[in-house]
């Protein structure tokens, strides 16, 4: 006899043996004994939840001769035949295939005819979604009044491509996802009836990928048997197996991510090339592995994380501490760029290295989260007291007696007025009323006149001076709290230079007018 696979060899034969969908399983148990039962009903979840598993299970139910509390007895002629699939009451239709007017009218032709054995015809319409619009329409009259021995079972992934006209006509059970616990508990059965030694740790792994299906679950591990065939399942030949990736080796990953250690960055990268992991996958995980950390940060505990090994909490929670919301979002947000970009790219190695320097470096971009990040980085820096210059930054002049460069003369000569030399002095106290990116800009700028008496914001570099002039509401907030902290109403205006020798040709009334002693927090 040729080999069956775990996930057909292993099909729940009854409610009792569905794990993971109470609220349903109750329900028709329920409506069976009362004699209930509806005439149509409409199954919605995702793949391998146990959609087609329990439309079977109701069909056997409904036409048991010995039903045991609601469910199917196994054991009369109907059960065994319709578990055998040759029962002529039970007819299973893939709507994907069989899509047309023309397939619905053979229905709604064979329900004229009562069953010659048994209470009901059942139909189950897998994938119903995938019905025609001209099929939807044939439909409707039969499936609103069909014959009181007729049951239609409509099955689907994507309810809200099905019309309301159906959906009105059925009653829905949406079906949940799958659990990491429920997944490994199915998987544990498994392989103590098959006699496969497995670990715990490794069913886990599998349980995980299996991303909330039973099916997709029972598959994987069928494949990890038959690759280690007669051989204990462990975890590290799962993740052989599977192309994943060790949560370790994810936390080591983001730890250099966080020191910006290009280097070990790309090592790691390099190491699961080498054993063969797939790139979009790993990128994937990365980023699940990021959101457990942002949820364990907004929460401030492990409560909600998903599939972290008890053995590594310690450490996970460690970089949870070590790592900002902001921070962790950022790295999530370009992740989930580049999972986009890697499903059309022929360069995905190549695109996925880029992503890693641009999360080990937050100067290469322009966002508000970067600059945020950029100034984390520096706060950590000047607190240890070992500040990491970038690889391009320019070289350190030596100390000692230097030729004095040549100063060039003021532009303006006239006074400079009282108002302006007031706001001077108590700039630091105008740059404390201030939050975030605007005071980090307040804060750097030169305060200078220009030649019609208005105060001059002079910037050095494009980040400061954008958090300043826009939106334009900005500017004005600087204004009025000028006006609030010191009386004085003032024009200002903002002047974005390339260098600090171009501004070197405007006075620095801060300097020249000494500021009161109001520490910057």
């Amino acid at each position: 006899m040729s080999y069956t696979a775990l996930y057909r060899k292993f099909r729940p034969a009854t409610f009792d043996d569905v794990k993971g969908q109470d609220h349903i399983v109750t329900t028709l148990k329920n409506q069976i004994k009362a004699d209930r039962i509806g005439h149509a009903f409409l199954f919605c979840g995702t793949r391998g939840v146990g959609k087609t598993t329990i439309a079977k299970i109701l069909a056997k139910a409904v036409n048991c001769e010995s039903p045991v509390d609601g469910g199917p007895c196994g054991e009369c002629a109907t059960c065994r035949a319709i578990a055998a699939g040759t029962s002529m009451n039970v007819i299973e239709i893939d709507a994907a295939s069989n899509n047309g007017v023309d397939n619905i009218r053979e229905i709604i032709d064979e329900v004229q005819y009562s069953p010659t054995e048994g209470k009901y015809k059942v139909y189950i319409i897998d994938e119903v979604h995938m019905l025609s619009p001209g099929a939807f329409n044939a439909l409707l009259k039969t499936l609103e009044e069909p014959p009181s021995y007729v049951i239609f079972i409509l099955a689907t992934t994507e309810a809200h491509k099905i019309p309301v006209t159906i959906l009105s006509r059925c009653q829905r059970y949406d079906f949940k996802r799958a659990t990491v616990d429920d997944v490994a508990s199915r998987l544990r059965t498994l392989v103590d009836a098959e006699g496969v030694k497995a670990e715990e740790k490794a069913l886990r792994c599998i349980a995980v990928k299996a991303d909330g299906s039973f099916r997709d679950g029972i598959s994987l591990l069928d494949q990890c048997i038959a690759f280690f065939l007669g051989q204990e399942l462990k975890y590290d030949r799962v993740l052989d197996v599977l192309g994943a990736v060790d949560t370790a080796t994810f936390g080591g990953l983001v730890t250099a991510i966080r020191k910006g250690d290009v280097k070990r960055c790309l090592e790691i990268l390099e190491g699961a090339v080498m054993q063969g992991r797939e790139l979009t996958q790993f990128v994937v995980d990365l980023t699940w592995f990021l959101r457990n950390l942002l949820v364990a940060k907004a929460e401030g505990s492990a409560d909600n994380v998903l599939d972290i090994p008890s053995d590594y909490l310690p450490q996970f929670m460690q970089e949870v501490s070590a790592n900002s919301e902001e921070t962790l979002s950022r790295y999530i947000r370009i992740l989930s760029n580049l999972s986009n970009d890697l499903r059309f790219s022929s360069q995905k190695r190549v695109l996925t290295e880029v992503a890693l320097i641009k999360l080990c470096r937050p100067e290469t971009e322009a966002t508000n989260d970067s600059v945020n990040e950029r100034m984390e980085r520096l706060e950590n820096e000047i607190k240890s007291g070992v500040i990491r210059l970038p690889s391009a930054a320019a070289p350190v002049k030596p100390e000692g007696p230097q030729e004095a460069e040549e100063e060039p003369a003021p532009v303006y000569t006239k006074a400079v007025p009282e108002d302006l030399q007031e706001i001077a002095k108590r700039w630091r106290e105008i740059v404390k009323a201030f939050k975030g990116p605007v005071k980090e800009a307040l804060s750097i700028c030169k305060v200078s006149v220009t030649e019609d008496d208005k105060l001059l914001l002079i910037f050095a570099d494009d980040f400061s001076y954008s958090y300043v002039a826009e939106p334009p509401e900005t500017l004005e907030e600087v204004a009025g709290k000028i006006a609030e902290i010191t009386g004085k109403t003032v024009d200002i205006e903002l002047k974005l230079v390339q260098s600090k020798k171009e501004s070197k040709g405007f006075p620095d009334l801060v300097k020249m007018f000494k500021d009161i002693p109001v520490e910057v927090v």
